[in-house]
């Protein structure tokens, strides 16, 4: 047994209760979790998702990851148990509650808060004292996510980003930005320190890349290239008004080229920076040969083991690395006699209590975030139950956004967006408006307030079931279900489209296909809903709050699941 492998055993135990020395205790809880060898000579660091947390927090993994057809038992469609057999985790262990959900308060008040910049930029510096000229790659969503990356446009992400050595990134929620401040950003904050990438983006009019597809590097005797894939389906999944003359999609074929681009110039290695998803990212490496690995973002799914996806090629190594500031993922490459020989992953949790924070990276964070202090820190109630947002239908934080839009805006049925972003609390915690906006901040907040009929809200949730449960994953998106209050439905996720919604009830009652509801939401993807009025979710949410001091736990407001007994993405 490895001298890691060990300590991770006696983790389990401290965990356990156990007793033992603190001072070892705590060295064997968490410091061992960086104790990584180097390998090879080409390494890269990797972060994506991390949602504007420069700050340690608390984020729960789920319970309900479900994957249908070919999707069904394999990664990243595990929760729970299942995850930890799988990737041959230690059930107690440090590793455990990093990527699962189990015992979670518990494991939580053991293992303390994870991510902060502070803290993964001193893993980084120590990671690269090991690993020279070791480059780092931001995956993207790393300027929205919380109230102080709202009210400066993400400057406090692009300075800390920048501050944290970022050397390429590709894009998402960037864009909901709009375009001209992205491209601000890439001209002055960027210029000659981070290239952003993204072979899938281009001009609606002659089809031009908007922003380079690669970047070749010379790294310690070694030519590798990095490209880069923006999310999809942005004008899809955020309002197509914050980037009118620019065109996505998956761009396969513009993908192909480029391999063959940078293969022909001598990389040794090709990396697909990538921001598609895990399960867009697994058919994409069936499909298109002659990438080593894809580092991927999107689904903020922590998949502890990487998937080895057989291609023409040869094959290709699939990752992705959890949000939040929570993971940093180490690729290790040997490179040699013009070839890739062998490499190595690991994805490393970043836990605040055994990283010491970085003075320069902490003194920034405090200067950003000074003139917003009194406003963030304002407290708005207690909360008596564990509040998160992760799942595919439903989370305790939803579910207050679900019943304040429903109470506030007075209406029988409340929609929220499937969201995979948004901190947890634990119990007995302080909410305040910065936790608000951890779950609420974006650029087009209004909560709407309109009248639908039985048969139009059926094909709404139709549609979503059918982005989340399609089985082709070109067809998905990445987030979840949209959250339903107020009323109840069922929900088989192996049927067709227009069959997997059924028997939706209000108060106990089925719904009158022809009869108009009221039905409260927010996040309008519609232009015109700008102009329209509509009160800001978050003001929604603060309303609700202040009327409820002490906020019970919520009652989660789920589907009734048919088919799905036995999947190892729901425990």
């Amino acid at each position: 047994m490895r001298r890691r492998e060990f300590l991770e055993v006696l983790a389990a135990a401290a965990a356990a209760g156990l007793p033992m020395a603190s001072g070892v205790a705590s060295a064997t809880r968490l410091d061992a979790l960086y104790d990584l060898p180097r390998f090879g000579n080409v390494h890269l660091l990797h972060f994506t998702d991390c949602h504007a947390q420069l700050l340690p927090i608390y984020f729960r993994e789920p319970n309900v990851n479900l994957g249908i057809a070919d999707a069904t038992g394999k990664p990243p469609h595990l929760v729970g148990e299942a995850l930890l057999r799988h990737a041959g985790i230690t059930p107690g262990s440090p590793r455990a509650h990093a990527f699962a959900h189990l015992d979670y308060v518990a494991a939580a008040r053991t293992y303390g808060k994870v991510g902060g910049f502070a803290h993964l930029a001193t893993l980084i510096k120590r990671l690269k004292g090991d690993r020279p000229n070791a480059f780092l790659l931001d995956g993207g969503d790393s300027w929205q996510g919380s109230a102080t990356a709202l009210w400066t446009q993400g400057q406090d992400m692009i300075d800390a980003c920048k501050e944290l050595g970022v050397d390429v990134m590709t894009m998402h929620w960037e864009f909901t930005y709009g375009a001209e401040r992205v491209k601000h950003v890439i001209e002055h904050d960027f210029k000659g320190q981070i290239d952003v990438l993204a072979q899938n983006v281009k001009t609606a009019d002659f089809g031009d890349d908007v922003f380079p597809a690669y970047t070749m590097r010379e790294i310690n005797g070694a030519t590798i290239a990095i490209i880069g894939q923006a999310f999809p389906y942005t004008p899809i999944a955020n309002p197509r008004y914050f980037t009118p003359e620019w065109t996505f999609g998956i761009q396969e074929d513009a993908l192909r080229s480029v391999v063959q681009d940078v293969r022909d110039k001598g990389a040794q290695a090709v990396v697909l920076l990538s921001h598609n998803g895990m399960d867009v990212d697994l058919k994409l490496a069936r499909r298109v040969a002659g990438i080593d690995v894809i580092l991927g973002g999107h689904t903020h799914d922590g998949v502890p083991l990487p998937v080895r996806v057989p291609n023409a090629s040869g094959g290709t190594l699939v990752t992705n690395a959890g949000s939040h500031g929570k993971f940093l993922g180490v690729l290790d490459m040997d490179i040699r006699q013009g070839r890739l020989k062998d490499m190595r992953y690991t994805l490393l949790p970043v836990f605040a209590n055994a990283l010491t924070p970085d003075a320069r990276m902490s003194a920034l964070i405090e200067r950003v975030r000074a003139p917003f202090a009194h406003r963030l820190t304002e407290p708005l109630a207690v909360t008596e139950g564990l509040l998160y947002r992760r799942g595919n239908f439903n989370g305790t934080w939803d579910q207050v956004i679900l019943d304040a839009l429903m109470q506030v805006r007075d209406a029988d049925i409340a929609f929220s967006p499937g969201f995979r972003w948004g901190t947890t609390l634990l119990p007995n915690s302080t909410i305040t408006r910065e936790h608000v906006m951890d779950q609420t901040a974006i650029t087009y907040p209004h909560a709407t307030r309109t009248e639908l009929t039985g048969e139009s809200i059926k094909n709404i949730l139709e549609d979503v079931a059918d982005n989340l449960f399609n089985p082709d994953p070109y067809y998905q998106q990445g987030g979840d279900m949209v959250r339903v209050g107020g009323m109840t439905y069922r929900c088989d996720p192996n049927a067709k489209i227009g069959a997997r919604i059924f028997d939706m009830r209000l108060h106990g009652k089925p719904m009158d296909a022809s009869k108009r509801y009221v039905v409260a939401g927010w996040a309008p993807v519609a232009e015109e809903a700008r102009a329209a009025g509509h009160p800001p979710v978050w003001d929604v949410v603060e309303a609700y709050l202040k009327t409820q001091p002490r906020l019970k736990a919520p009652v989660l407001n789920q589907p009734m699941l048919i088919g799905v007994r036995g999947n190892p993405g729901i425990a």
